[in-house]
């Protein structure tokens, strides 16, 4: 790839340049002056040209290439929105570029050795960031390892569903998340010892979670909102924002007494030593957190044994889109891990097809206030906030048929032409004038 061409591959936090109607309603609140606003796009999703420049395969590539079957109607990424050679055009969208590391797309070539848990892989990824800092930290001011582990470590403990579709369940993805946050740590090390000075840049990692709430009043159920947390979150939260550092306490407890139960002559969580433990604490500039949604849950055991959703211990009933539950979950990370600001890396809603977006209109406002209420009402220190997604592109095994986008992207002509929903015109307002607009303020509960 040419240094100098910094591709979509890279798009995370990009500010939108949109040209949309004037929202003419007046508004309710206003967000600070210096909050960042932006939309995303990740590079396997939009960016086709996957054999072109010397590129290899990658996870996605290779699973779908052999496993159409896999994809909604056998999509995959060869062109995708073709942003690799239209990457000029989709620029005009924006006002702004950053760059995310890892966006699920291991080349192949590792996976071939074991992938994410193989613990060499930290060493490979040391050396591939330290390229990335050379060829383009005078031009980048924001940088993120690796984004949402909790999503693609899956793809090491169950087939179809994600890249490389390993089915080690319950084993291969605590190995990949223990390999990640060391790869993530030294990454971080990296920059601040050899390129913080000179490039006075921003590194972090962005985690996901669903808001988690009791589906009743009773203490066990309110136990398994704290374990859900802790198991999707804390995981890997945790090593890294915690004054103690380390795996949560109730996700060790748990993984090491099921582990017994089984047999094993150990735990298949693995272990930090007291060095690493020290190396990988506070390894982050602040905390990304990517959020789409709220499970109600109950205390109870499902899933196949061993997994990760056994260890948890919680029943999932019902999932809704839930603005409160967004504002829930930024006062949990902020008690949880004070001194961080907090990115809303990624946020968003999938609906069919068509312009008239309005019910993408009142997600992105209804949870915009409950990021406001949030910053304004409870003291969290949201910074900034990223809409998923610039436009309409492959959504992994849901393929194309999934839409994410303010911009539509017409997969029908081969030309792939961008049209602008009516979402992109409100959300484009809204980024411009840090204000949200009435008339699309209501509640989801």
């Amino acid at each position: 790839m040419d240094p100098g061409h910094v591709p979509t591959v890279m798009i995370l936090a990009v500010v939108l340049s949109l040209v949309g109607t004037a929202v003419t309603q007046q508004p309710t609140a206003s967000f600070p002056e210096d909050f960042i606003f932006g939309a995303a796009t990740a590079s396997y999703q939009v960016e086709g040209a996957w054999n072109e420049d010397g590129k290899g395969e990658n996870i996605w590539d290779r699973m779908l290439h052999e496993h159409p079957e896999y994809s909604s109607n056998g999509d995959n990424g060869d062109v995708a929105c073709d942003s690799y050679h239209k990457y000029q055009e989709d620029v005009q969208m924006l006002k702004a570029l950053g760059v995310t590391m890892y966006h699920w797309d291991l080349p192949q070539a590792l996976q071939y050795i074991g992938g994410w848990p193989n613990p060499i892989l930290a060493d490979y990824f040391v050396e591939y960031a330290r390229l990335l800092f050379d060829q383009f930290g005078d031009r980048v001011r924001w940088w993120i390892t690796f984004n949402e582990p909790a999503s693609f470590v899956g793809g090491y403990s169950s087939v179809g569903l994600a890249a490389p579709s390993q089915n080690a369940s319950g084993i291969g993805d605590y190995l990949a998340a223990h390999t990640v946050l060391r790869a993530h740590a030294r990454a971080y090390r990296l920059y601040d010892e050899q390129y913080r000075a000179a490039q006075n840049g921003t590194v972090g990692i962005t985690l996901n979670s669903q808001g988690y709430e009791a589906a009743t009043n009773s203490t066990a159920d309110e136990e398994a909102v704290e374990r859900s947390l802790q198991f999707q979150l804390g995981l890997y939260a945790h090593p890294i924002f915690s004054r103690d550092g380390d795996y949560p306490a109730v996700v060790r407890q748990r993984v090491d007494a099921n582990s017994r139960a089984e047999g094993r002559p150990r735990s298949r969580l693995p272990t930090f030593t007291h060095d690493q433990v020290d190396y990988i604490k506070g390894t982050s500039d602040f905390f990304g957190i990517n959020h789409y949604a709220t499970k109600f849950v109950i205390s109870g055991e499902e899933g196949v044994s061993p997994s990760m959703t056994r260890d948890t211990g919680t029943v999932l009933v019902d999932t809704q889109n839930y603005p409160t539950g967004f504002r829930n979950l930024l006062n949990w990370i902020a008690a949880e891990y004070p001194g961080y600001q907090v990115m809303v890396t990624e946020n968003g809603l999938r609906t069919g097809a068509g312009l008239n977006d309005t019910d993408r209109i009142e997600y992105y406002v209804s949870y915009l206030d409950a990021v406001l209420q949030a910053v304004n009402t409870d003291g969290v220190p949201v910074i900034g906030y990223v809409a998923w997604s610039l436009m309409d592109n492959l959504e992994w095994t849901g393929g194309f048929s999934v839409k994410f986008g303010l911009y539509e992207v017409d997969f029908d002509d081969p030309d792939l032409p961008r049209t602008p929903k009516a979402s992109a015109g409100v959300m484009g307002d809204i980024f411009r004038t840090k204000q949200l607009p009435t008339d699309f303020l209501r509640s989801f509960v």
